[in-house]
């Protein structure tokens, strides 16, 4: 009798929670399929299941905050430490030529050009070589011994007499930098999230556009101080002293720098297991086991994005190739050498807060395509107003706003192409590697868009930097479309609804 009473009674009563239950499932379901728009899956799908359009949850567990905080607090300084010098060495010889570089040589007509193009012909041979190497060697010995190689280099172009040593040297410092970026690009990719590494290479990044300006100071005070100083030329010096720093720089990174999530020495045992895990769980639905270095390089060729990202990348930089020649046209104001050197500064630190602020947002709301878009518009502008006058407080004014926007958006398309295209360790580095080379080559032809003969104006050099950012906003646009496609084809495959999408 009992049984019966609890039966009868408790019967109906529970019936209507399951259709109600039932009705807002059906309820979210039909709103999750209802959504089109990136903005509207984005804000949607972050409501219902705490997801963005990728199927990136947001990062909520403390213990993984605390890795976070502690890789960036071990990982970040060294490699943007590192990579200010890498450049400053690379950019010494723009600041050198205002100091008498090419008269204490005996250069003319476009050697110089040649000279700053030939670094970056050693730069692209080395680069996918090195980083399918460093998939199978430890990336941070890997990197500080190519680092103590390079500062050798560096300081030995001290010592150069005539221009067909300060060419070779030139050319063996292409060769010996070249696997520092990839390297380093590489090493934030097996460390940070799809969401985390914009933001990480933006800061890398940064240290870059600071070198590029700070080099300018640097060198200012060199030259004021120690120009003829024991008989020798202010550029020598800048030469010696910034390889003696690098080298001291690269011993300290054989003992800062890591090499995998499992064999990080300065990492608990549970981090290692944490950081190794978190990263298996952020691989894309398409990702693939362990291949061979050739493997590797065979899927990368094979894939036509590659293609894309390199194509838009070099694009890019070839936008870029002002930054070997900005103290040229800074110096067409008219300045002395030293506050020519002084005015470099300014611009770049404003492009370097761009970069970072452009890297942040980017990984915070997982979008590549509008905000290279934004940024490369941005530089558009100021490659038309640089040419379009000769007034000096114009002129500077357009030498802040194409900095800002052409380097905002490198950390953006890197993070972007590693990401994407991530589906073994292998394809990850080569692809890396693949989409710098294809962005160094424009610096190569790059540095023949900015003749003496040119100037004040610059016309050629800064009408082809704007073409060359328009070229890049297209590529970007075609990998959206592209990956728009893969993703639906993803989702149609998925039957567990919880598909890792790739990021545009």
């Amino acid at each position: 009798m009992s049984s019966e009473k609890h039966i009868g009674a408790a019967a109906p009563a529970p019936a209507p929670a399951p259709a109600t239950a039932d009705l807002k499932r059906s309820s979210q379901d039909e709103q999750i399929d209802r959504v089109t728009t990136t903005a509207d899956y984005i804000d949607e799908k972050e409501d219902i299941r705490g997801r963005d359009y990728t199927g990136v949850a947001k990062k909520t567990d403390p213990e993984e905050i605390r890795l976070v905080r502690k890789l960036d607090m071990r990982i970040m300084p060294t490699l943007c430490v590192m990579y200010f010098l890498n450049y400053v060495d690379r950019n010494t010889i723009a600041q050198a030529r205002l100091n008498g570089l090419e008269d204490d040589l005996k250069m003319v007509g476009n050697q110089f050009n040649t000279t700053v193009s030939i670094l970056f012909v050693g730069y692209v041979l080395m680069q996918i070589p090195s980083n399918m190497l460093i998939t199978r060697i430890r990336p941070g010995i890997y990197m500080s011994g190519w680092m103590v190689i390079w500062s050798i280099v560096s300081g030995c172009t001290a010592l150069v007499q005539n221009y067909g040593g300060l060419v070779a040297c030139r050319f063996f410092l292409g060769i010996t930098e070249a696997p520092f970026y990839p390297g380093a690009t590489y090493m934030l990719s097996i460390f940070y999230t799809r969401k985390e590494i914009a933001s990480r290479i933006a800061g890398l990044y940064c240290a870059q556009i600071l070198a590029t300006g700070f080099a300018g100071l640097i060198a200012a005070g060199v030259f004021a101080g120690l120009d003829d100083v024991r008989g020798i030329a202010g550029w020598r010096w800048l030469f010696l002293l910034e390889g003696v720093c690098t080298f001291f720089v690269a011993l300290l990174g054989f003992w800062l720098l890591p090499n995998t999530p499992l064999t990080t020495r300065w990492l608990t045992e549970s981090e290692r297991q944490l950081a190794h895990s978190r990263m298996e769980k952020d691989k894309t639905s398409d990702s693939l086991g362990e291949v061979s270095m050739m493997g590797g390089l065979k899927q990368a060729c094979k894939d036509k994005l590659t293609w894309l990202f390199v194509l838009m990348q070099c694009f890019h930089l070839s936008a870029c190739s002002f930054n070997s020649f900005f103290p040229t046209v800074i110096r067409t104001f008219g300045f002395n050498t030293t506050i020519t050197l002084v005015l470099t500064c300014p611009p770049f630190i404003v492009a370097g807060a761009a970069g970072l602020f452009t890297g942040w947002n980017s990984g915070r709301m997982h979008e590549r395509t509008w905000h290279i878009t934004i940024g490369l518009s941005i530089a558009i502008i100021g490659f038309v107003i640089a040419p379009s006058t000769l007034n000096v407080p114009a002129r500077y004014v357009s030498c802040f706003i194409f900095p800002v926007g052409a380097y905002s958006v490198n950390s953006v398309i890197i993070g972007w192409a590693s990401s994407t295209l991530s589906q073994t360790v292998e394809k990850k580095a080569v692809v890396l590697a693949m989409t710098n080379v294809g962005g160094q080559i424009g610096y190569i032809y790059g540095a023949y868009l900015w003749p003496k003969s040119d100037e004040p104006r610059y016309a050629i050099g800064f009408g082809a930097s704007g073409g060359f950012a328009l070229g890049s906003i297209v590529c970007a646009w075609i990998i959206r479309w592209i990956l728009i496609k893969e993703n639906k084809k993803l989702k149609e495959a998925d039957t567990t609804g919880n598909a890792k999408l790739h990021g545009y």
